[in-house]
């Protein structure tokens, strides 16, 4: 290995702050285009045939409901409830997914920002 200078302490092919700094902003770029794309985007969940349909945002943000009518007993509204829960669990997993295809690229380089994916404390992938 050479010896640095006072210029580049890691010399030669040592650490090249400029475009790590480059890189990062280049992934950040990124990240916030995907969250951007993810916040547009619109996913359903469905149960029962069809009988409830929630749809979400691709952050997992409840938008939107619909019932078919006349397809449940209106005195019965704990079976109801429980359509509507077991559509938004179905909806949200569904965001999560398409999350993970949009972020899961982006948030795997985080790693070599600097060194091993969660940095020296083994912690988040951005080592804080």
């Amino acid at each position: 290995m050479t010896q640095g200078t006072p210029d580049n302490p890691f010399g030669e092919g040592g650490f090249d702050m400029n475009a790590l700094l480059q890189q990062a902003q280049a992934m950040q770029e990124q990240m916030m285009s995907a969250q951007a794309e993810l916040a547009s985007a619109e996913v359903d969940g469905t149960v029962g045939d069809g009988l409830v349909t929630v749809k979400v945002n691709g952050t997992g943000e409840l938008i939107g409901v619909k019932i078919r009518s006349g397809s449940f007993d209106p005195d019965d509204t704990e079976d109801l409830e429980d359509l509507i829960v077991a559509a938004y669990r179905d909806a949200r997993a569904r965001a999560d997914a398409l999350a993970g295809e949009k972020l899961g690229p982006l948030t795997s380089g985080l790693g070599e920002l600097g060194g091993p994916a969660g940095g020296p404390s083994g912690g988040s992938p951005v080592g804080f």
